[in-house]
């Protein structure tokens, strides 16, 4: 079975790992307000009133509002990363294992649009220290999906002449079905990730081995 096949849907399996059920639960508050509004124009009192609680309640859980971004962040790349680590290490060709980097990716992304949002477009809103630790999970994001195409390249599967950029490439592409994703659109998220799999593979010049 492909990672991508192995990757569970629903938004609220992300926060399955936060407890007490509070902290959960202004979690997935905190994602749909940040979504929402943004981060700088979410207040720590929209938070708590979409969690059902007072103000002072949210902060038994998390010191700031920082901090709550920070939590979901870092829950948001661990998984990314996983995802695509378990693509790597899989057996088979680097096409079949890009490919289900690419679908599994592309999947959680759209599965979760509303979390991917967040966690990949309010880098900037993070403090230093917490920017410093999630911009090292994207560097290994970036790398995992490098080794693959590179693996790719040396065994004459792929045509790439820029692995790095390629890589920046494939990545980009996969994160904006964050953006764009609807429930409600004419492909659900195991079809978004055939096409982009598909898609990338045709990016990097896959040649079928005779």
């Amino acid at each position: 079975m492909s990672t991508a096949e192995q990757t569970p849907g629903g938004e609220d399996v992300a926060w399955s790992e936060v407890a007490p059920e509070a902290a959960r639960r202004l979690l997935v508050a905190a994602v749909e307000a940040f979504a929402e509004r943004g981060y700088h124009a979410t207040t720590t009192r929209d938070i708590a009133g979409r969690a059902g609680m007072s103000p002072a309640a949210l902060y038994i859980h998390y010191k700031t509002k920082e901090e709550l971004l920070h939590r979901i962040s870092r829950i948001g790349h661990d998984r990314a990363l996983e995802i695509l680590r378990a693509a790597e290490l899989r057996d088979g060709a680097p096409s079949d294992r890009l490919a289900d980097a690419v679908r599994s990716f592309v999947r959680w992304h759209a599965e979760r649009h509303t979390t991917a949002r967040v966690v990949q477009y309010e880098l900037d809103a993070l403090g230093p220290e917490h920017r410093t630790e999630i911009v090292e999970l994207r560097r290994e994001t970036e790398a995992t999906v490098r080794r693959i195409i590179e693996e790719g390249v040396a065994a004459g599967e792929f045509d790439v002449a820029d692995p790095s950029g390629t890589t920046v490439a494939v990545l980009s592409l996969c994160i904006d079905v964050a953006r764009w994703f609807n429930v409600q659109g004419r492909r659900t998220p195991d079809e978004v990730g055939a096409f982009y799999a598909d898609l990338v593979l045709r990016m990097v010049g896959h040649r079928t081995q005779r």
